[in-house]
């Protein structure tokens, strides 16, 4: 059995993250995604993030009708910072002994995760399936390999064109009243309106 996570804080979830969970999931020929939003993000713990409510239900709206996503909430319902490390091992727990995990990140944070905690243990824990961003050079495997022994033997680069949309961009959009309607899916652009969010 083999399942893709896609990790984020998704505040709110726009078409690239639908987008990235298909284009892995269609390429690697996995079973399911789980979406699992952050509850307190340790890479964020200094910048206000909006309710997990809202951020589960806009979740929900954004992957309605597709069979092959799911959310998963243990990252939400846990207290304390989400480390990546520590999501992934409870989900070997949860999950049968024969699934293979696919972690999904883009290439600016695979340069990044020799600062994560447990880099050498998360990628015995799982295979990392990284994608390209907007304006960003392909990660030197040699170079993460002296921080992150045999990394380059659990990391799968996945062929999409980058999309150029962030959650931080939508939000300022929507401060400004400005149209979203390209940007996320369209039940989720009327949720932020009929909720008031990023006001």
């Amino acid at each position: 059995m083999k399942i893709g996570v896609l990790g984020g804080t998704f505040d709110p979830v726009h078409l690239g993250h639908l987008m990235i969970a298909e284009e892995g999931r269609r390429q690697l020929v996995l079973e399911r995604v789980l979406f699992i939003p952050a509850g307190q993000p340790w890479l964020k713990a200094d910048k206000e993030i909006t309710a997990a409510s809202h951020r589960l239900q806009m979740l929900n709206l954004a992957i309605a009708g597709n069979p092959y996503f799911e959310i998963s909430t243990i990252e939400v319902d846990r207290s304390g910072p989400s480390y990546a490390v520590d999501t992934m091992a409870a989900l070997r727990q949860r999950l049968s002994k024969k699934a293979e995990l696919y972690f999904f990140i883009g290439w600016d944070s695979l340069d990044e995760l020799p600062l994560w905690k447990e880099p050498d243990k998360l990628v015995q824990l799982c295979h990392i399936v990284t994608f390209p961003r907007a304006d960003y050079e392909k990660p030197d495997l040699a170079v993460l390999e002296k921080s992150i022994p045999r990394i380059s033997q659990r990391v799968v680069w996945v062929d999409v064109t980058p999309v150029d949309i962030s959650s931080s961009d939508i939000r300022a959009r929507v401060a400004k009243g400005l149209p979203i309607s390209r940007l996320v899916p369209e039940a989720v652009a009327r949720y932020i309106a009929e909720h008031k969010l990023y006001r």
